[in-house]
């Protein structure tokens, strides 16, 4: 059946459209799915290789024999054994390294500060450091507790007191063992070889030896106040060897100018005279410097005592009207004293004088390196530097414009000395330098806190002790620079020795 009606017409863009389309679908196309496998391949190998110098063994060796010896070995040992033998000898009789002290740490600072060791008691008494040392360990420091003010009879107590530094918990506020003292103690030293005895003398004029091992009543030994003790201010003690060896003695001295040696009797708790020393003005020789021979026949007050690590006869006195004497045990001039009741006869020492100082001498030092130097201070605020041999100093430093209550040679370094002055400062001085200003200056100087003492450590020579009238210790460490001994230090220290006397005053300050 068909329409009658007339075909719709069809429009040229119509026709484009369609042809467009059917032109994108032809040319229409995807891609067939891309297909993925995974594979893993590993190569492995292995390889090994050694090289020996000697045929391996392979007989397994019994753990329990001994390894044998690698060949030749033997024959090596016997060539070579003379000359080590030899060689080992040579080192152990030289001298070369006497006094040095290996030293693995560096400081950039000369001294510093480790310590500040003070006993509450003592301090809020205002009760000065009179005296320090350290023991023959030097691990302990020992303080004695008096007044250097106080020029007339003192029976106020006093303290020693003792801080072991090697202690992990080390109390600088408190001290380890504290012993009380009837009186004022003026002097102090430990023994050289037993860490526990300690000797002290006392501004009542007696004499005691403590064991720091009797905690409860340390105790030891006393001389009590008798004829045959002192009866004035003991300024100086020291422990001297006996006859029979390894006994050791105590040597006092004091202002009334006796000398006395004690030995020590534990068993009855006493110390027991065995020698008497006076020095009076009529037998001090005569010096040879301008001045005229002594007259008199009163005592020389003797303030410093130093005993010659070189020779057991000789030992040095320093007195408070500035006599300077050169003394010897075996002297066997009678003193021209009366014994007033003494069990002993008294000698007298002196056999050499040298130049006054112009005023009292408080401390003598001789030189652990050449066995005629010393060195002495005093009131005038000068270090004089000495020798046996002559009576004029061979240097003179003006150290202080106070006075310089200790002066003390360092124990490692032949040119060091150190000096504790009545301004505060402890002043280090090095010879070896072109200036003689101090190397270092370990104590400030403070209004009211004079250094009245001091110590090195023999044991650690980096350590430094001193002591001060606000009651406080101070340990100071030195660096290597000051402890260590320098090439060829020894020999400018014998060129100093045999100098002339030098008129010239160094200005050290």
């Amino acid at each position: 059946m068909f329409s009658d009606a007339a075909p719709e017409p069809v429009s040229v863009r119509s026709l484009w459209r369609e042809c467009q389309q059917s032109v994108q679908e032809s040319r229409g196309c995807q891609t067939t799915a891309v297909h993925s496998a995974d594979a893993e391949v590993q190569t492995g190998s292995a390889a090994s290789s050694g090289t020996q110098t000697e045929p391996q063994r392979l007989v397994q060796q019994n753990p329990e024999e001994p390894e044998p010896e690698p060949p030749g070995l033997r024959d090596f040992l016997r060539r070579v054994e003379d000359e080590v033998v030899r060689r080992l000898i040579a080192n152990a009789r030289s001298h070369a390294f006497d006094g040095f002290q290996v030293n693995w740490e560096e400081r950039r600072n000369l001294v510093s500060c480790l310590h500040r060791l003070r006993h509450p008691g003592a301090v809020e008494r205002g009760l000065h450091v009179t005296s320090v040392s350290w023991s023959c360990t030097g691990s302990v420091i020992v303080s004695a507790y008096g007044r250097t003010d106080d020029g007339d009879w003192n029976t106020e107590r006093s303290h020693v007191c003792l801080w072991n530094l090697g202690l992990r918990r080390l109390d600088p506020a408190r001290a380890d063992l504290v012993i009380d003292v009837p009186a004022a103690v003026t002097a102090l030293c430990c023994h050289p070889h037993l860490p526990a005895l300690i000797a002290g003398g006392l501004h009542s004029g007696e004499v005691m030896v403590w064991d720091t091992k009797r905690t409860r009543d340390p105790l030891l030994a006393v001389t009590g106040m008798s004829a045959d003790s002192h009866r004035e201010p003991v300024y100086q003690v020291a422990w001297v060897p006996l006859q029979k060896k390894g006994d050791f003695g105590v040597l006092s001295a004091c202002s009334g100018g006796r000398v006395l040696l004690w030995t020590v009797d534990p068993d009855h708790s006493r110390l027991v005279p065995s020698a008497s020393y006076t020095l009076m003005r009529q037998q001090v020789p005569h010096s040879g410097s301008g001045g005229s021979k002594a007259r008199g026949s009163s005592p020389v007050g003797i303030t410093a005592l130093a005993l010659s690590p070189w020779d057991s006869d000789t030992f040095l006195v320093g007195s408070e009207g500035g006599l300077l004497l050169r003394c010897s045990f075996s002297s066997q001039t009678l003193a021209e004293a009366p014994p007033e009741g003494q069990s002993l006869t008294p000698r007298a020492p002196a056999v050499f004088s040298f130049r006054p100082s112009s005023g009292p001498v408080h401390s003598v030092h001789c030189s652990p390196f050449h066995r005629n130097l010393f060195v002495s201070a005093g009131t005038d605020g000068l270090v004089h530097v000495r020798t046996l041999l002559q009576a004029e100093p061979l240097l003179s430093l003006r150290v202080s414009d106070a006075y310089v209550f200790q002066v003390q040679w360092s124990p490692t370094r032949p040119m060091v000395f150190a000096a504790a002055t009545g301004q505060g400062e402890v002043h280090v001085f090095d010879m070896s330098r072109k200036s003689l200003r101090p190397a270092a200056t370990v104590e400030q100087g403070a209004a009211g806190r004079a250094a009245t003492c001091l110590a090195f450590n023999s044991q650690n020579p980096h350590l430094l002790a001193v002591g001060k009238t606000d009651g406080t210790v101070g340990v100071w460490q030195l660096s290597s620079d000051l402890t260590e001994q320098h090439p060829r230090e020894s020999s400018r220290l014998e060129q100093i020795a045999n100098q002339g006397a030098g008129e010239t005053l160094a200005e050290a300050s």
